[in-house]
């Protein structure tokens, strides 16, 4: 674990907000010069601190009004079940986050459909097939409140 001083948590605050600000325009906004601002950015980076880089897309402007989230249980669980069901549920467009969780279910999807008629047939076609699928329970988002991480 690295050790964070506070204009590594402001530089950590700032791109999580804008991920796409320039050395130059950060070094501005903390009061830092730009090659400083790219010295510790690139520290961080290689620390494994800041792992990348995100583009947030709008998916009810792309046509994707609907989100589902999905509890699976697998009917049989195995290394190998689980590595297919894995593989399998990542190959589907719709289906946007794996998780293998611990709990009443095996995996939590996130799944977007263009409506509900979408989403069930996603569901039918593609979900109920894939490998070691045994119950589901879907829950609908109806809203959905982003709030700043803990170094925001």
């Amino acid at each position: 674990m690295m050790d964070l001083d506070d204009i590594d948590r402001m530089i950590l605050r700032e791109v999580s907000q804008d991920a796409g600000l320039s050395a130059g325009e950060l070094g501005r906004r903390l009061g830092l010069s730009q090659p400083a601002a790219w010295r510790r950015i690139k520290r961080l980076q290689e620390a494994g601190v800041i792992a990348g880089a995100r583009v947030d897309a709008d998916r009810a402007a792309l046509g994707f009004g609907v989100t589902v989230f999905l509890g699976v249980k697998l009917a049989t669980k195995g290394r190998v079940s689980l590595e297919d069901f894995e593989r399998a549920a990542g190959a589907i467009p719709e289906v946007q986050v794996v998780q293998h969780v611990l709990g009443l279910f095996d995996y939590r999807l996130r799944v977007v459909a263009r409506d509900i008629a979408d989403f069930e047939r996603v569901l039918r076609r593609r979900v109920m097939t894939l490998p070691g699928v045994g119950q589901v329970e879907a829950n609908v988002l109806l809203t959905e409140e982003r709030r700043r991480g803990p170094l925001g």
